[in-house]
C-alpha cells in the first residue's frame, strides 16, 4: 500500500473506534434507565 493510504487507514481506523469507545465510555458513566 501507499503511504496516502495508509495514513486514511489510520485515520479511519482513529475515527471508528474512537467513537465507538467515546460511546461505551458515555453509556458507562450514564446508562440508559428504561422508562415504565
Amino acid at each position: 500500500m501507499t503511504g496516502g493510504a495508509i495514513i486514511m487507514m489510520i485515520i479511519a481506523m482513529v475515527i471508528v473506534w474512537g467513537g465507538m469507545i467515546g460511546a461505551i465510555i458515555k453509556l458507562t458513566r450514564h446508562p440508559d434507565t428504561p422508562e415504565d
